[in-house]
């Protein structure tokens, strides 16, 4: 039987949470988007009269799609070239879904994103649907085919691999937007004593460039040696020019509910790196340079009221 207006309805007000969970889940806002329209087709199948709770209908279906796709992703990230990296999504983006808790924000924040990579599929779930959605263990237990024990246990074991590698040091906002501001202006202006200040003595880059952009493979580990590769990035060159198809216009903004810095060129972002700051000192800098990855940044930078950038290089 076709869907009725109010059953589209239905899924269009779900939509939203939908993707939020699913960008969660993927680290990917193209196949969270791929997997909302799945879930879509599926409730246009379904016989929708004998759903008794939409909401929990479209939740499991959807969940059991990205685990699906989670353990299939895996497979393709060993052949990927170069670092894997979430998708990041700037500031004002809805597919970042609830952000009134501590768990919500912190469950998009690109550090955790990069964390529940060492999850389990069923772990990322539990974790993304428990600590961002605040779905209770029966509920959860329901939409993953587990008892609520396991559902306790998967909750436990992942909050414990994220807690091992995330920054200590809590900081405000407003700290936070302070000591990216001084990092960019010393970046630009080539202190790199500064810039070794900034940084914590454990701190770290990465990159990924998905084969299409250079980006070194091992991370850059320790002050000195990420302050001289963030000096080079900020460093002008002809090369540089060539790869971007210009001169980068470089702003401070939000990614991922925290600090980053977004490098623009006509327009079109090149460039998000997204910087983990803490009480102590940035520990870490990870950089999204994959164009296939920056699409979505760029067609809502587009929209965006950014001003002039702070520095160009």
């Amino acid at each position: 039987m076709p869907l009725t207006l109010d059953d589209v309805d239905r899924f269009e007000m779900a939509r939203p949470r939908l993707a939020a969970i699913a960008y969660r889940l993927l680290g990917s806002a193209q196949e969270a988007e791929d997997a909302v329209q799945e879930t879509f087709l599926r409730w246009q199948d379904a016989d929708v009269e004998r759903v008794e709770v939409p909401e929990a209908w479209l939740t499991k279906v959807l969940t059991n799609l990205c685990l699906n796709q989670l353990t299939s992703a895996r497979a393709r990230r060993e052949t990927y070239v170069g670092r894997w990296l979430p998708e990041p999504l700037l500031a004002g983006d809805p597919m970042l879904g609830p952000a009134d808790t501590a768990e919500q924000r912190e469950s998009v924040s690109y550090a955790v994103l990069t964390l529940m990579e060492r999850l389990s599929p069923n772990e990322r779930a539990v974790y993304v649907l428990r600590e961002a959605f605040d779905y209770g263990h029966r509920e959860i237990a329901e939409i993953l085919d587990i008892t609520e024990s396991a559902s306790q246990q998967l909750l436990h074991r992942a909050k414990k691999h994220v807690a091992s590698g995330k920054a200590r040091g809590d900081i405000d906002a407003k700290a936070a937007r302070r000591v990216v501001e001084e990092f960019i202006a010393a970046a630009s202006s080539g202190r790199t004593d500064e810039l070794v200040r900034l940084l914590t003595d454990d701190a770290f880059s990465v990159g990924d460039g998905g084969g299409k952009v250079p980006a070194r493979t091992t991370p850059f580990e320790g002050a000195a040696a990420v302050a001289r590769f963030v000096k080079s990035l900020f460093t002008p060159s002809e090369a540089k020019h060539a790869l971007v198809g210009g001169a980068s216009g470089v702003y401070l903004w939000t990614a991922n509910d925290g600090p980053a810095v977004v490098a623009v060129v006509d327009g079109r972002v090149v460039a998000v790196m997204c910087l983990e700051v803490t009480a102590e000192g940035i520990t870490a800098c990870r950089t999204q340079a994959n164009p296939d990855k920056l699409e979505r940044a760029s067609e809502l930078w587009a929209a965006a009221d950014h001003g002039e950038p702070l520095v160009v290089v």
